[in-house]
């Protein structure tokens, strides 16, 4: 029955019909994506399997998101902008790592080659929808011209939580040989918001008066949280946010969280060099909560302590 369930999700999703479950949650195939609905159609979550076509992103990865929606459909990330057009969405790459070839999967091409360095889908899989969550798997590959140096596989669930989108990525990265990722203020799991909103900054402890660190200076990033949350105002006066929570198992983490770029970026190499064994999966696990509304602190608190 299990064989049988699985093959008939297969065909539905090869075929871009609709995958509905109790009529809630839903998830559809796209060209070149997989997005997630809420119960009444909203658009939730685009993951970027292939690179968009018409944009100005200066990658030729594709593999994120974009967009991360509230759960009232409000856009909270953004893509290739003006000033930082390799920004895409939600997205994971090291602005320089050095093994059998160096690179740049960040997308900034100043300390390593980032000609050549695609993160590619090998294929989605494992996709599931129950009445209030969603969830797949990805197969990805780090590539530098036509040498893989690294094995990405990739699990998320979405689900929404009263107010608040809530977004679990965990990434397993592979390498056959050692790779290592050099000390830097910045680089990693980051998100990029709207580059219109007005923001501020909050952790547990209140509204943030921390300055923007310094991409070249690791001391200046800000110490480990249990969240940060970007606080947004849209031009016409929406109040939403998005928090970001870097799970507890992970490498310790410095925060490049910097207000005029609009990222949060928790960096597991801002503290020292981290190195990527042969074999050794390197396993790294982060939540993405996006909400209506000012910022939820007890809900965000709720939510880091399910970590803990």
């Amino acid at each position: 029955m299990i064989k049988t369930w699985t093959g008939l999700i297969a065909t539905i999703l090869c075929s871009g019909t609709l995958l509905a479950a109790d009529g809630k949650m839903r998830v559809e195939r796209e060209p070149g994506a997989v997005v997630v609905r809420g119960p009444s159609g909203q658009l939730l979550l685009r993951y970027q399997v292939e690179r968009p076509a018409l944009t100005n992103l200066t990658v030729d990865s594709g593999c994120f998101f974009h967009p991360l929606c509230t759960p009232k459909g409000i856009p909270l990330t953004d893509l290739a902008p003006p000033d930082h057009p390799h920004h895409r969405g939600i997205f994971l790459g090291w602005v320089e790592m050095h093994g059998r070839k160096d690179a740049d999967f960040w997308g900034w091409g100043e300390h390593a080659p980032k000609a050549g360095r695609r993160i590619l889908s090998k294929g989605v899989s494992s996709i599931w929808a129950h009445a209030d969550s969603a969830g797949f798997k990805a197969r990805n590959e780090w590539r530098a011209d036509d040498d893989l140096l690294v094995q990405e596989d990739m699990e998320t669930k979405l689900q929404v939580v009263g107010p608040a989108t809530v977004l679990d990525v965990t990434y397993r990265l592979k390498t056959d040989e050692e790779l290592g990722l050099t000390r830097w203020a910045f680089g990693g799991f980051c998100v990029r918001g709207r580059r219109e909103a007005a923001i501020t900054m909050e952790s547990p402890a209140g509204p943030v008066t921390l300055p923007n660190p310094v991409h070249t200076k690791p001391d200046t990033d800000w110490p480990a949280a249990s969240w940060y949350d970007m606080a947004m105002q849209l031009p016409d006066g929406t109040q939403a946010g998005v928090a970001v929570m870097s799970h507890p198992k992970n490498p310790p983490t410095l925060w490049h969280n910097h207000r005029d770029l609009r990222i949060l970026n928790p960096v597991v190499c801002a503290i020292a060099p981290v190195v990527l064994r042969a074999k050794k999966p390197l396993v790294l696990r982060y939540r993405v909560v996006a909400h209506d509304g000012p910022v939820p602190k007890e809900l965000l608190a709720r939510l880091a302590a399910q970590w803990q």
